[in-house]
């Protein structure tokens, strides 16, 4: 392969902060993913991380927006969602108790991905999100 030569696709999608544009994230995910084994997993990713998104940072306030990008190569899909900053903490996975009604996306995220990583800035939190296209799923076995 020449060195200047890559397979990766990469796309981006910049939302308005309002809950109905998760759907439309959503959508956007299952397009590009059609056909892939993985397009259910990753869409159910994008839609926790765009409602954490709006729910807890100033991605949900008047004007504010979260960005997306999909990278998708033959090894890996990337999923990356960049909020509007803002929060109170950092996203982490949490551990509620079974009576809680919140806290469990980001567990679910990691749950499905191979690989989480969480960036903090000044202007916001980015998650990433890997899912290995030729490995088994993180809990060994399909759900």
């Amino acid at each position: 392969m020449h060195e200047y030569t890559s397979t990766a696709r990469v796309w981006g999608l910049t939302c308005p902060g309002f809950p109905e544009e998760v759907s439309r994230a959503r959508r956007w995910v299952r397009d590009i993913l059609a056909g892939s084994p993985l397009a259910e997993d990753a869409e159910l990713i994008v839609s926790e991380l765009g409602a954490n998104a709006i729910l807890h940072t100033a991605s949900g306030r008047p004007a504010g927006s979260f960005h997306l990008a999909l990278a998708v190569s033959a090894q890996v899909i990337a999923l990356s969602l960049t909020d509007g900053g803002d929060a109170e903490t950092a996203p982490k996975a949490k551990h509620p108790g079974e009576e809680e009604t919140h806290g469990r996306g980001l567990g679910m995220v990691s749950a499905l991905a191979h690989r989480v990583v969480v960036r903090n800035s000044e202007d916001g939190h980015t998650v990433t999100a890997e899912l290995f296209t030729d490995a088994q799923p993180p809990g060994g076995h399909p759900c």
